[in-house]
């Protein structure tokens, strides 16, 4: 049902546009004094989806009421209607969020295109309302599943963050440990949760791109900049901006990035005209920030900016505890994706579950489970789709023939060991012959001989 509400002082044009309405279909209520107004719409709690106002009325201001129910937390498109007005009233009602200023007698055909254009602002309202009650719900605190301390201390963390007005988070923690939902939560959760929540993942982007997408481009301002284009920091004005992996961001762009957060202000690529904004920053990284600034890799100033709080969020092997409900869970969600029944989880697959140490945290987790859930063919979740190595299989990097390398994915081994431990044992199988081995691992001479001087691999520092 469409509704409406009508405040005219003027029984007659009051009554006129009542029924006109009513002719097509909305449901109006008419309000003759600003009194019966404030009592519908802020004591009541009534929200129409448009509201045809004279602005001079005798008890009151019609600016001044709007001003009233926005700060009520009233929505709803509203319209002026005015025998007069002037340029600061049309002003400042575009401020306040108004539509359009009609001025009287009405023109019924301009009142008609503003009407359509009202229903078209309303219903695009309601959806973006819609949208922001669903992600709140979806993303409250209880989102982050875990019965042990580890889990619980986070949460208890996260409802404490939401609920004060924080400038910066900077959320710690392994990859697939869920630092983009703990940076959901805390903005569908706190109070910036009617504003827009942008991402941007920092290691997917190159230095010239990534800042071009924070900070926006003028027309012109790089070869291939056709148009104007608004950056992520402008789009998440009265919201919350958050730069997962901003560790890998590059010295030079830590710098602008500090600027634009400790002024709240910016230029564009290639612009001259500085941009204010009200942003909340949720940065997440699954390095050691602090060590690299230490190391000179970070900013150190950014690195103190950004951790006004820091959220550190555990592995799942160190919470196994949280398996059992994180693996209800999920059953319970991809059997409502899928139209499964997966009912019961046998003890063999619990065992499996438990002994795995799980490198890639909950991500890893939730990736097995939608697998398993997917190809069940009954009630049972089936163990044969888990894919798990056995604990043989995760002892050590071992070689098992001239063709394939073992390596161990349990956290035992990092990626830069990983990348040394493939490249050494290419080069000892190919006697150090660089072609041979950069064909073998399919690069190119000039990337293998990087990470041979990289990783101090030639045959000469070998016997050194």
């Amino acid at each position: 049902m469409r509704t409406m509400t009508i405040i005219e002082d003027e029984r007659l044009l009051g009554s006129e546009l009542k029924r006109r309405f009513e002719r097509d279909g909305w449901q109006v209520t008419l309000c003759e004094t600003l009194g019966d107004a404030r009592h519908l719409l802020i004591e009541l709690g009534f929200a129409p989806s448009i509201v045809l106002s004279d602005m001079n009325l005798p008890d009151g201001n019609g600016l001044d009421f709007l001003q009233e129910v926005r700060e009520a937390g009233g929505l709803g498109e509203w319209i002026f209607l005015s025998g007069y007005g002037t340029r600061r009233d049309i002003e400042r009602a575009a401020e306040l969020g108004a539509l359009d200023f009609l001025a009287k007698p009405i023109d019924d055909h301009k009142l008609d295109l503003t009407i359509a254009a009202a229903v078209r602002g309303a219903r695009q309202r309601q959806r973006i309302a819609d949208s922001t009650e669903t992600a709140a719900r979806k993303f409250s605190p209880e989102a982050l599943i875990g019965v042990s301390a580890a889990a619980t201390r986070v949460r208890t963390m996260l409802t404490q963050l939401a609920r004060v007005p924080i400038s910066s988070v900077l959320i710690s923690g392994e990859t697939g440990t869920g630092k983009g939902l703990a940076a959901k939560i805390l903005h569908y959760s706190g109070e910036r949760s009617d504003g827009p929540f942008v991402d941007v993942n920092c290691a997917a982007f190159p230095k010239d791109l990534l800042e071009s997408q924070l900070f926006g481009h003028e027309s012109g301002a790089f070869t291939g900049a056709k148009g104007r284009h608004r950056g992520l920091l402008e789009q998440a004005d009265g919201g919350t901006l958050f730069l997962d992996e901003i560790g890998e961001m590059d010295l030079g762009l830590q710098s602008k990035l500090l600027k634009a957060l400790e002024d709240q202000r910016f230029r564009r690529v290639g612009g001259e005209r500085e941009i204010e904004v009200d942003v909340q920053l949720v940065a997440a990284s699954n390095r050691n920030l602090r060590q690299m600034a230490a190391d000179g890799d970070f900013r150190a100033d950014l690195y103190h900016r950004i951790s006004v709080f820091e959220v550190t969020l555990p592995s799942l092997r160190d919470r196994k505890e949280d398996i059992e409900p994180l693996v209800d869970s999920l059953v319970s969600e991809f059997n409502a994706q899928a139209g499964k029944h997966v009912a019961r989880v046998p003890a063999a697959v619990w065992t499996a579950l438990k002994d795995y140490s799980w490198p890639g945290n909950v991500r890893e987790l939730r990736n097995v489970i939608e697998r398993c859930v997917l190809l069940s063919s009954g009630p049972d979740l089936p163990v044969e789709w888990l894919g798990l190595p056995t604990a043989g299989q995760r002892d050590g990097a071992a070689v098992e023939s001239s063709d394939t390398i073992r390596l161990p994915l349990d956290g035992s081994m990092a990626l830069d060991e990983m990348d040394r431990f493939i490249i050494q044992t290419a080069l000892e199988r190919h006697d150090y012959n660089v072609m041979a081995t950069a064909r073998a691992l399919g690069t190119t001479r000039e990337t293998l001989r990087y990470r041979i001087q990289k990783y101090q691999l030639a045959p000469d520092a070998k016997r050194a």
